[in-house]
């Protein structure tokens, strides 16, 4: 692999994590429920990506990056899942 393109897509990786940080930790609490249950279109989409980037075989590092945000990913997929399901059931009639 060439070490530019190996800089390149580190940087960008490290930028991702940094970016997504900074999105999260700035949202107020009593909006991270319903931005966690509509961000989960965009996890899924996350998903296939990795999942493409893992399989791709170009690389060792690049399959172990890809599983790793699989991983991430489904994670956060299906954390968001929990936390939809828990803040539908607070409006269920008892």
């Amino acid at each position: 692999m060439d070490a530019h393109l190996l800089i390149s897509n580190l940087t960008i990786f490290v930028l991702a994590i940094f970016v997504g940080f900074e999105i999260i930790t700035k949202v107020p609490p009593t909006l991270h429920t319903p931005l966690m249950s509509g961000s989960n279109a965009i996890s899924g989409i996350t998903v296939l990506g990795s999942i493409v980037l893992a399989g791709n075989g170009h690389s060792t590092l690049a399959a172990v990056l890809g599983f790793a945000a699989v991983v991430l990913a489904m994670i956060n997929v299906v954390g968001g899942f929990v936390v939809t399901h828990r803040m539908l059931g607070m409006f269920k009639r008892k």
